[in-house]
């Protein structure tokens, strides 16, 4: 494990409260977005990130310019507080940007391996090199923990690297023919892919779809949430401004609603790829369906942790904590489920309950704490609704259930039916909803009773034990002792039922089913002759 990487995993794999510590906040550490002549706050020094580069725009081909929908402000959740305008795009915008990125995308499909690879790999350096930047960015505005914000640097440039290998992929395969000729099989770009990337992880749920379809010879037309346009989009646009990606092959569009569907229904965009809720990533399918176009939906989660009786309790329940409450649930693997054997589900309600009434919360870019803001009232609202109703439906609250302003403490509840909102729906918050069950077979029936299919995690005592019970379980993701939240660079990543159509991010080979065409070539000497 080379020393970089050990920093971050040490971090990320540390209980809740021990990443509390900022880490490297001192030295060279962002303390606020804005500028070092920002008038909205101070005390933050920008290069690669300098508002003045950005402010009111969206990128495209003819760099950064003001959009046809005008501009938004850029709000800190922990604050409130305005800390940037970033560009909106509209409908409009998407047509300009489509056309720009068919036309470009010929000469970048024709340039070599070598050349897209350069590109890849030096936009993977630039991660690592304005990492500081760019998590100060992630901390205030997306309410990232220090230790989340590096996370998200760290795999933002793996995943570059990992694209730049792509590039130089064997294109297909020989097949074999009756005839008298040489018949091929070869993968080639699709041409102009759609991205569109939520809040919640902005950065890496943005990055692991863009680069491997630059990687692979397309352009990009690329939709971050608005509510984190700068962390989730411009970070990406300068990244490439900087690698010398060429002109009008990456269009950086934040926007609504609107401009998702404009994406989906422009005939030029050929592929979709969507990170969000299952709503949402319905409406997305059923659009995409009518344009005949291919879509890969990552989408939302319920996912179950399971303790059996033999699982060390200590463990258990850190992992437990970490799964529900790490960026204050704010990630579709959360376990959203935890199913502890009866005969130490007390105990472990108890555990995690006073885990959870330690846990600091607040403003990670100015207090040591293990969880930020939630990212708007609209979700905080959402979270505290299920919460309620689950009380009224006869649960008992064990720690946490209350508010102030979108800080949400860490939530443990027990004595729980099936049908309680918050275990039977996804949260989205630091809410950890807790079940008894008595046998292996009755925890595998809680488990599959879901909707949802994207990750799993089983703690046991005897890891294969762990294994045959998660043969039981349908699920996209399998962990056998460890929790239900993990990514890499190099795995392919989505889940089942509610939580995808099957398809999947990450790895070579889903990258390149994602964003290619397989096309099926034959070649022979002479024209064939034939009897009309």
């Amino acid at each position: 494990m080379d020393e970089p990487f050990a920093a971050v995993d040490a971090q990320t794999r540390a209980e809740p409260e021990d990443l509390a510590v900022p880490g490297r906040r001192g030295e060279g550490r962002p303390v606020s977005p804005g500028g070092r002549h920002s008038t909205i706050e101070r005390g933050f020094v920008v290069d690669f990130l300098d508002p003045k580069v950005w402010s009111g725009s969206v990128f495209g081909g003819n760099g950064w310019e003001p959009s046809r929908a005008g501009d938004a402000p850029v709000i800190a959740p922990a604050t409130g507080h305005e800390i940037g305008r970033a560009g909106v795009a509209g409908p409009a915008d998407v047509t300009a940007a489509s056309a720009q990125a068919a036309k470009a995308q010929r000469e970048w499909a024709a340039a070599s391996f070598e050349e897209r690879a350069g590109v890849l790999r030096r936009a993977g350096r630039l991660f690592e090199e304005h990492a500081a930047d760019i998590q100060g960015w992630l901390i205030r505005e997306s309410g990232s923990i220090p230790g989340k914000a590096g996370f998200e640097t760290y795999v933002a440039a793996q995943e570059c690297y990992e694209a730049a290998a792509l590039a130089s992929q064997p294109p297909g395969e020989i097949l074999p023919t009756a005839k008298k000729r040489l018949s091929l099989a070869r993968r080639v770009p699709v041409g102009v892919v759609g991205v569109i990337s939520p809040f919640n992880a902005p950065l890496i749920l943005g990055i692991r779809s863009v680069a491997p379809a630059l990687a692979l010879g397309n352009a990009v037309v690329f939709k971050p949430d608005p509510r984190t346009a700068v962390c989730g989009g411009v970070a990406v646009a300068r990244v490439f401004e900087e690698a010398g990606l060429p002109a009008g092959l990456l269009h950086m569009l934040p926007g609504g609603a609107e401009t998702g569907e404009a994406m989906v229904a422009d005939p030029r965009i050929r592929v979709i790829s969507f990170t969000g809720s299952t709503a949402a990533g319905r409406k997305v399918g059923e659009l995409a369906a009518r344009h005949l176009k291919r879509v890969h939906l990552e989408l939302g989660g319920n996912s179950a942790l399971i303790v059996l009786d033999d699982a060390d309790l200590d463990l258990a329940v850190s992992a437990g904590a970490w799964g529900s409450f790490f960026h204050q649930g704010q990630i579709c693997m959360t376990a959203g489920r935890h199913l502890v054997h009866s005969s130490i589900k007390d105990e472990y309600v108890e555990r995690l309950a006073a885990k959870a009434d330690h846990m600091p919360v607040g403003d990670p870019a100015t207090q040591e704490v293990a969880l930020g803001p939630l990212i708007d009232e609209r979700q905080r609202d959402k979270v505290h609704a299920l919460v309620t109703g689950s009380l009224d439906s006869g649960a008992r609250l064990a720690a946490g259930g209350t508010y102030e302003g979108l800080f949400y403490r860490p939530t443990v509840l027990t004595d729980l039916t099936p049908s309680a909102p918050a275990y039977a729906e996804e949260v989205f918050g630091p809410v950890a909803p807790v079940m008894g069950f008595s046998s292996p077979e009755e925890a595998a029936s809680l488990a599959a009773d879901s909707e949802y299919g994207l990750s799993l995690g089983i703690l046991t005592g005897d890891a294969m034990k762990g294994l045959a019970l998660a043969d039981l379980i349908p699920s996209g993701i399998v962990h056998i002792n460890d929790q239900t939240v993990d990514d890499e660079a190099v795995a392919p990543f989505g889940g089942v039922g509610a939580s995808g159509t099957g398809s999947r991010f990450g790895g070579t080979r889903a990258n390149i089913e994602a964003f290619t065409d397989t096309q099926w070539v034959t070649m022979q000497g002479d024209i064939a002759r034939y009897p009309f």
